[in-house]
């Protein structure tokens, strides 16, 4: 399976977990103290069609943050009559497509600040500030600024549209953009475009959420053991490749090999 297909998988898996989780918070069910549900809480009675502009404004920039946290369970809100932030119209589907258009103003505001960062401040700079520690603290590092370019460089203007779609090119992409000076109009149309449809993806995972209330709150802790699991299986997949990214990084080495 190809890299970039796993990658999405991934991303789509952590969104529906996440859409399950605020999904079964509303269960009567769960204890309301909990801590987790006590943050769920808190986090979904802040959501609002400003703070979403805000998050995704965020998550479109270089900072490290995912939208699959944002959108699913903003749409999730947005169905329900109760979340008087979210639920604006008696028409779900008119909420629903607000939740969309927010979330989408967000991701191109931040795409952006992202762009004009490059175009201002060059690619020495750039680069130079991948690799300090605020850079790393945002998950940066320069082999992934060059990922970036180098597939703006391969697929021209048209990878602002398709990057929007790839996991840790996503964030990036606008980037290389600003950096090769893309013209505007172009970068606009397809930023807008990318963000539109990865949005309205999260979108059907928030909505499907929303429609298997019932069986959510029937079967909760058997999807509360799935998720864990699953969890468990995604982080001891990040050891492992770790561990394997390491022992490959020592047998390269060639200090170790003359000394063996």
């Amino acid at each position: 399976m190809p890299r970039f297909t796993k990658q999405l998988l991934l991303t789509l898996l952590i969104a529906f977990c996440n859409s399950f989780l605020f999904a079964q918070n509303e269960n009567d069910s769960v204890p309301k103290h909990s801590f987790f549900v006590k943050i769920f809480s808190a986090y979904t009675q802040n959501l609002n069609y400003y703070t979403i502009t805000v998050l995704m404004t965020v998550e479109s920039s270089f900072i490290p943050f995912p939208s699959e946290i944002v959108v699913p369970p903003a749409i999730y809100q947005a169905c329900n009559p109760e979340n008087t932030s979210l639920y604006v119209t008696d028409s779900k589907w008119i909420n629903i497509a607000l939740v969309i258009f927010f979330a989408t103003i967000g991701a191109l505001l931040g795409a952006i600040i992202n762009y004009y960062l490059a175009l201002i401040l060059g690619r020495p700079f750039i680069y130079w500030f991948a690799e300090t520690r605020l850079g790393k603290l945002c998950l940066l590092d320069a082999k992934k600024v060059q990922k970036a370019e180098s597939y703006f460089v391969k697929n021209g203007s048209i990878s602002t549209l398709i990057g929007r779609f790839i996991p840790a090119i996503r964030q990036l992409i606008s980037i290389p953009a600003g950096l090769a000076k893309m013209k505007m109009t172009p970068f606009l149309l397809y930023t807008c475009l990318g963000a539109g449809i990865w949005n309205i993806v999260l979108a059907i995972i928030g909505y499907f959420a929303h429609g298997q209330q019932e069986v959510i709150n029937q079967y909760s802790n058997e999807i509360s053991y799935v998720i864990v699991g699953l969890a468990v299986l995604f982080c001891s997949y990040l050891i492992y490749k770790i561990f394997l990214k390491k022992k490959k990084s020592n047998h390269s080495d060639p200090f170790l090999h003359h000394n063996n």
